[in-house]
């Protein structure tokens, strides 16, 4: 599926309609540039699992976990992870295989511990079409 965004409430309300029919155990991977509105899709997502406590990238603390919506949510920035075995250290199979939905960002730097079945949603800019046009790529693999 491929949507286009012409603005942040677009990317934030695709992320919620995502985070409504989410299930225990999917795990999605949030790829594209920085500043491409990741986080916004993210807090849409959130929002589409019930959460109402404020989302965060958790670009410091790898992960972030959220309990208070139908189900838990584990958000994960890998982007300053440094070497894939950092990510045994925060127990990110308990996430990825868990009861909980998974949402990694930057999760090309993973690949090679991600599970075999994820959802990717790559977010690009086209600059050409405008500053906050976005076309937002969802794929399951």
């Amino acid at each position: 599926m491929i949507k286009i965004s012409l603005g942040p409430e677009d990317t934030y309300a695709l992320g919620k309609s995502l985070g409504e029919m989410a299930k225990p155990g999917d795990v999605f991977c949030l790829n594209g540039d920085l500043g491409v509105g990741k986080t916004v899709f993210t807090k849409g997502f959130a929002a589409g699992l019930g959460i109402t406590e404020p989302v965060n990238s958790p670009t410091f603390t790898i992960v972030q976990q959220y309990d208070d919506g139908r189900l838990p949510l584990y958000h994960f920035d890998v982007y300053r992870i440094g070497d894939v075995t950092e990510m045994d250290e925060v127990g990110y199979e308990d996430c990825f295989y868990g009861d909980g939905v998974t949402l990694i960002e930057w999760s090309n730097l993973i690949e090679e511990i991600l599970p075999p079945h994820v959802t990717a949603v790559t977010i690009e800019k086209d600059l050409e079409k405008g500053f906050d046009y976005r076309k937002i790529t969802v794929e399951e693999t």
